[in-house]
């Protein structure tokens, strides 16, 4: 059997943990909550320190030294996050009093971009991480004149889907490459992009299974439900899990890179966040949020600042658009670009779905979330 979201929201608390797990001295971590549906779970220091290998092997593949390069990493400190338990209420108070961490920086996604990219300015760092959201929106203002000390040489993002035309705009507003990683609250770190592109699974911390509609395993190459299993770690057990809701290509073979562990090819993004079509048809975010960088490459333009692509209904979407104010009347016309996209977007989804390219002045962050809004999003219940 498989576990969901929903197994552990109504077995917390006694019933997510084993019988003689002592949750008084365990720490409470919650998911975002950005699909509507948070889950609780436990974890322990041993656990939290053992996910942060993870990390370390990420930063080396970047030539990144967790203890001597300057970091700065954006993450979400909202209480019991993930990311507040490992760095403020485990990692630092335990491993700070065996090492300095004064090469790392850490701030908090809900804060203002001005007031983060002052910070940074400040810092100085030779590694800058965050979601790519806010990586977006400092790449804004680093494009406008911000920031003019921040060089990084390496960066990475995680939490969301980083689709092409954001991981261009920020890689050249900063004049350095960013990699993706990918991991969750429940199951820890995953896997992370290496310097080729591919994708390489934390094997030795997660065993991961790529199912199709029938719960049947899907071929190499070919998109999947994925079900993670954690293999380390006490408080809630993560066992065959579902929650997760990703599409994911699992791919054969190995990677030129000298790393031999299995491959993912697309991290196509949440089910939740898939575009739903009639008679059930499923668009991953990772097949239609490379369209507007394609448009804009094809235009020779950066004029998009941000974008977001809501459904609606089954038969409506709409795209909207944050155009650059300082590139307005600079190359292609707003207008050929809204009618490109309309057309692109139209041909993706069928003649069956009305779709509107619309200007808007901001793209609204969620309530009650620090974290940046989706880029994609659907409104039509996934049944």
């Amino acid at each position: 059997p498989t576990v969901s979201k929903n197994d552990f929201r109504k077995n917390f608390p006694q019933g997510i943990v084993h019988p003689y797990f002592d949750t008084t001295h365990a720490h409470l971590v919650s998911t975002s909550g950005s699909t509507g549906q948070p889950v609780s779970l436990y974890t322990d220091v041993y656990t939290v320190i053992k996910a942060l290998f993870g990390f370390i092997r990420e930063l080396r593949e970047y030539n990144v030294s967790w203890h001597k390069t300057k970091m700065s990493v954006i993450v979400d400190l909202t209480p019991e996050s993930a990311e507040e338990a490992y760095l403020a209420r485990t990692v630092m108070p335990y491993l700070g009093k065996l090492f300095s961490f004064d090469n790392l920086q850490i701030l908090h996604v809900g804060d203002e971009p001005r007031d983060l990219i002052e910070k940074i300015d400040g810092f100085q760092p030779e590694f800058l991480g965050g979601y790519p959201g806010v990586l977006r929106a400092l790449a804004v203002l680093k494009r406008k004149g911000h920031g003019e000390h921040i060089q990084p040489r390496v960066m990475s993002s995680s939490g969301a889907v980083l689709d092409d035309y954001t991981k261009r705009y920020i890689e050249d507003a900063f004049h350095a490459p960013i990699f993706d990683v990918y991991g969750s609250t429940e199951a820890g770190p995953v896997a992370f992009e290496c310097r080729e592109g591919n994708y390489h699974i934390h094997s030795d911390f997660v065993h991961l299974e790529f199912l199709d509609g029938q719960g049947e395993d899907v071929a190499p190459g070919e998109p999947g439900h994925l079900v993670i299993t954690k293999l380390y770690g006490r408080g809630t057990p993560v066992i065959r899990y579902t929650g997760m809701n990703d599409f994911i290509i699992p791919l054969e073979g190995l990677c030129p890179c000298g790393i031999n562990t299995h491959l993912l090819g697309i991290v196509g993004g949440r089910k939740a966040d898939s575009i739903i079509l009639d008679e059930g048809k499923i668009i991953p975010p990772s097949a239609i949020t490379g369209i507007p960088g394609k448009v804009m490459h094809e235009m020779g333009t950066d004029k998009i600042q941000q974008f977001q692509i809501v459904q609606k209904s089954l038969s409506r979407v709409e795209i909207l658009l944050v155009i650059d104010g300082a590139l307005r009347h600079v190359g292609p016309p707003v207008d050929r670009i809204r009618e490109e996209l309309q057309r692109r977007f139209q041909e993706k989804f069928g003649n069956g779905v009305e779709v509107e390219v619309k200007e808007v002045d901001h793209i609204k962050q969620s309530e009650h979330l620090d974290t940046p809004p989706h880029v994609v999003i659907s409104e039509v219940k996934v049944t």
